[in-house]
């Protein structure tokens, strides 16, 4: 029987709006088939670009490995480049399913549910950053049938804010959105509120105080992940719980190795493994396995393209231990119109994409409309 080979690899960026950039990434087959990878890094499109530049000689040897030798074989130096790794990773595993005529999460040991929870984070869609903005997103969120609900409202709020020691005060216009939203939705659901990483442990823990009276369900991030800031983690965890609150974070974690650490002290009650960063479908699965087995729960990140949301679904599908899966809510209809295949979302779940492979086709001729520079392609020697 002939041996199948990879023929080509491409590079796609799509400008979403103004703020946001998708990357894409296929690899073909010289039988024609084709997989489909999202490696999106928002403002890291050209360290996106020379990431692929030094992994395509690697990814386009011949014959076809099994998919999950290009990852393991690689550590990636940075964030860019475990994107790109975890992109590859992707198109791979879409390629193998497909030849196998089943779906990814069958191809990834099996599905244990096939209605994945999802909620709504409408951080991106909302332009007037203002707590009416804030609820009108919920209020939208709320009638498109979702339960859960996320934002990210402390534009004002970074380090140095903290250094100056002004961070308590400028968070209070955060505070309001939350406030806002928390009445748009009611006080029967989930609630999340993402940090970016912008406080330091004293600002953070009057953060965590406030939120307590608005019934949030988590906070996100809320203190840069550095090791010296563990510690402080832990101690803010103690805190929120004893509030009723949970702990998240570590999006950016490449490799269960970035989670160890954090989840060995106890620092977060949720960890947030990100498809496009882990390092791929082995890496998100070992870090699902591992950190359940420390009592984390494990709720991917999610918050860009419909590859990454197709990708995302199908390793949520394939994980025994899951909480909910994040969801960038109506941030544009190009989420749906750039591919074909992407499930519909109804009462705050989304069923897995029904054909083999990731499910989820890009459509071409969308994407050249909304190129930003020009295709990238590197082909087999």
């Amino acid at each position: 029987m002939r041996t199948s080979r990879l023929r080509r690899m491409t590079l796609r960026v799509a400008r979403i709006s103004a703020k946001t950039r998708w990357v894409f990434i296929n690899l073909e087959r010289d039988d024609g088939a084709v997989g489909c990878g999202e490696a999106s890094l928002n403002g890291k499109e050209a360290a996106l670009g020379a990431a692929a530049e030094r992994l395509a000689a690697r990814v386009l040897v011949a014959p076809v490995q099994p998919p999950d030798v290009f990852a393991g074989a690689i550590v990636p130096v940075d964030l860019a480049e475990a994107a790109l790794v975890s992109a590859i990773d992707q198109a791979l595993w879409d390629l193998h399913a497909q030849a196998l005529g089943r779906r990814l999460a069958d191809a990834l040991g099996g599905a244990h549910r096939e209605s994945i929870p999802i909620y709504a984070n409408i951080n991106r869609r909302t332009e007037q950053r203002t707590p009416s903005g804030f609820a009108q997103s919920a209020v939208d969120a709320l009638a498109a049938g979702f339960d859960a609900f996320k934002l990210a409202p402390f534009d004002a709020v970074d380090q140095a804010c903290c250094a100056a020691g002004g961070a308590i005060a400028a968070m209070q216009s955060g505070l309001d959105c939350v406030a806002a939203v928390r009445a748009a939705v009611g006080r029967g659901r989930r609630l999340m509120v993402d940090c970016h990483w912008r406080f330091d442990e004293a600002s953070a823990r009057a953060l965590v105080a406030a939120a307590a009276g608005l019934g949030v369900y988590w906070i996100e991030c809320p203190l840069p992940e550095t090791d010296a800031n563990i510690a402080a983690l832990v101690r803010l965890r103690g805190q929120a719980n004893n509030l009723g609150i949970r702990l998240a974070g570590l999006e950016h974690g490449i490799g269960y190795e970035a989670f160890r650490p954090y989840c060995e002290a106890g620092a977060y009650d949720v960890v947030m493994p990100d498809v496009k960063y882990i390092g791929g479908f082995a890496a998100m699965q070992r870090c699902a396995i591992e950190c359940a087995r420390q009592g984390v729960a494990v709720s991917p990140h999610n918050p860009t393209g419909p590859i990454a949301h197709a990708a995302s679904l199908q390793v949520a599908a394939a994980m025994e231990a899951f909480d909910m899966l994040e969801l960038q809510f109506d941030e544009t209809p190009l989420f749906d119109s750039l591919a074909s295949g992407v499930p519909p979302r109804t009462a705050g779940h989304s069923a897995l994409p029904r054909a083999a492979g990731l499910g989820v086709r890009l459509d071409a001729a969308q994407l050249d409309v909304h190129a930003e520079g020009a295709v990238r392609v590197w082909e087999a020697p």
